[in-house]
């Protein structure tokens, strides 16, 4: 008889392994913050039954403003998503295809508006192409200033969102075109293949899963934003349904629950047909092909390379660099209306932000708590669970798909799920965490999670298991392999992850729209709350100080790539 039967007749309880506890305390994380709110959302829409459900939502989207929104939003994010494919797949075959000048440095240009907040972007490209801007004093276009900035509407949303979303269509194509086999392109230049040719022939028909893949995600991307269609969408009468959910909860309250909810439903349809459309056409175009046979060269392109160096670079420029130049001479200038000069510059609105406004004290104080505690909590949970994942734990991925439901769908949808969790007293304790911060930093647990899992499973598939196996035969126990045999040689991608989460969270808008309460401001509500009562000046001298934040960790996060093993950093060379 074994040495468990043998304790249950003797009345003792068998002892949970370190593991097996692991795993529960992982398990109450994922289904407490990942899943719980979600199935609350559900809840509230199919409180009536099925045919309840499914009644709420016939109501609710055969209203004029809820079907004008739904088109709107499959509008703006299937062009939008069009722009995305054709800038960010064009700049992987160019960067991953022939020998382009600073490749490097375009890289991290092209995933730079990956990095900057939705609200920050779209303040951006109004600072450029609004009628105040330096762009318009330029020879040849002072006849051409607008009377009203014109991307406020459907075709300013479908550019700003189109450019934001391109990096993500970018790195899924690139990864793709890292793994392409090398004998195949060598085969075709041997057959007399011209560039555009093999490329045409050879190379798109084997990236189709990978394209696939980055047009999905930036369709998902695009039908949760809420920065860009909030600050162009709004003033601009073009509703989309994150800003509609966003009008109808501020304006009504707690009382228009059900309706939002059910609009939030539709909304994570939506994304979910994206993701099964992905699915389907990784099934549908995938080819087997051998990769053992090395990387490929490329193709070079000779007396052609310094036009199109040349014309990448200007592309590059007029998407990545003017508009952040537009919102550093918007935060310079001392009023709306006044044009920079060597005269009117000033560094009042970056002074008076930061030593002034206590809005904005106390934001970029919330927001580097909320930002600071999401990094270190969910690194905390993210170690453990990515190291059984690579261990073979069932268990241990299937908590993995949990984590990505609050990460893959739009965040909007999470707002409302934890506004539904959490709006009630908790059982036992008879406080609600609504209107609190609490409820923001348990969102972002939820929200950024799988981002944090990323990097910390990629360095583990990579960690050679021979140390951990000699620590293992040496008798050292499994929470004594992690921490000082597997941590130590994983930590700098955790301290990366950190970042990327820290980055994701500090100027966060899109969950923290429907979450703050007064005295609990975020900085991209407070961006966004400065440019709703018109004093863009103040948003872009708030918005100048998230951008320095968010490049300075980005930069410092790059000066840990030498230590990084391929695939923790999405800039990385």
């Amino acid at each position: 008889m074994t040495a468990g039967p043998l304790r249950i007749l003797a009345g003792q309880r068998p002892r949970l392994s370190a593991e097996g506890l692991l795993l529960v305390v992982l398990g109450l994380y994922v289904l407490g913050l990942c899943l719980w709110p979600l199935l609350r959302l559900l809840a509230l829409v199919f409180d009536g039954g099925l045919a309840g459900g499914v009644g709420l939502l016939a109501q609710v989207w055969t209203s004029p403003a809820a079907r004008v929104a739904t088109l709107n939003t499959l509008d703006a994010a299937l062009w939008a998503t069009v722009l995305s494919v054709a800038l960010g797949g064009g700049m992987a075959l160019l960067v991953g295809l022939s020998d382009l000048r600073g490749r490097v440095a375009l890289v991290f240009l092209l995933i730079l508006p990956l990095l900057i907040p939705p609200q920050v972007s779209a303040l951006a490209w109004m600072s450029l192409i609004g009628p105040q801007s330096l762009l318009w004093a330029m020879p040849g276009l002072e006849t051409l200033r607008p009377a009203r900035n014109p991307l406020l509407g459907r075709g300013g949303v479908i550019l700003v969102m189109g450019v934001e979303h391109a990096p993500m269509v970018f790195l899924a194509l690139r990864a793709g075109l890292r793994a392409l086999p090398g004998d195949l392109i060598d085969a075709a230049r041997a057959a007399g293949s011209r560039p555009l040719g093999a490329v045409r022939r050879v190379v798109l028909p084997l990236m189709w899963p990978p394209l696939a893949a980055g047009a999905a995600l930036a369709f998902v991307s695009a039908i949760g934003n809420f920065g860009v269609p909030a600050l162009l969408g709004i003033p601009g009468r073009f509703p989309v349904l994150s800003t509609l959910i966003y009008q109808r909860l501020s304006g009504f309250g707690p009382s228009a629950l059900p309706d939002v909810a059910a609009l939030a439903l539709i909304l994570a349809v939506m994304a979910a047909a994206g993701i099964a459309l992905q699915t389907l056409a990784l099934r549908r175009f995938a080819v087997a092909t051998d990769r053992t046979g090395g990387g490929h060269r490329g193709f070079l392109l000779g007396r052609a390379r310094w036009p199109v160096s040349v014309a990448v670079w200007a592309l590059m420029t007029v998407i990545a660099i003017l508009p952040l130049a537009a919102l550093v001479a918007a935060a310079l200038v001392p009023s709306v209306g006044v044009r920079l000069t060597a005269q009117t510059a000033t560094l009042a609105n970056l002074i008076h932000v930061v030593a002034d406004l206590g809005v904005t004290r106390r934001a970029f104080a919330n927001s580097l708590t909320l930002a600071g505690l999401a990094a270190g909590l969910t690194m905390a949970a993210a170690v453990p669970l990515a190291w059984l994942m690579a261990r073979g734990s069932r268990a241990a991925r299937m908590l993995n798909l949990g984590a990505d439901a609050p990460y893959v769908l739009p965040g909007i949808v999470l707002s409302i799920a934890f506004i539904l969790a959490f709006l009630p007293p908790l059982p036992g304790l008879g406080i609600s965490l609504y209107n609190t911060l609490w409820i923001l930093l348990l969102a972002y647990l939820a929200r950024f999670f799988a981002l944090a899992l990323r990097p910390v499973a990629a360095a583990l598939t990579q960690l050679d298991p021979a140390l951990e196996e000699a620590a293992r035969n040496a008798g050292a126990r499994p929470l004594r392999r992690l921490f000082t045999i597997v941590l130590p040689m994983i930590a700098p991608a955790v301290g990366a992850g950190a970042i990327l989460v820290f980055l994701g969270a500090f100027s966060e808008l899109t969950v923290s729209a429907l979450l703050w309460s007064r005295g609990n401001e975020t900085l991209g509500v407070v961006v966004f709350s400065l440019y709703d009562e018109g004093r863009t000046t103040m948003a872009a001298a708030v918005s100048v100080w998230v951008l320095l934040v968010v490049l300075g960790l980005a930069g410092a996060v790059t000066l840990l790539a030498r230590r990084q093993p391929e695939g923790v950093l999405p800039w990385q060379p």
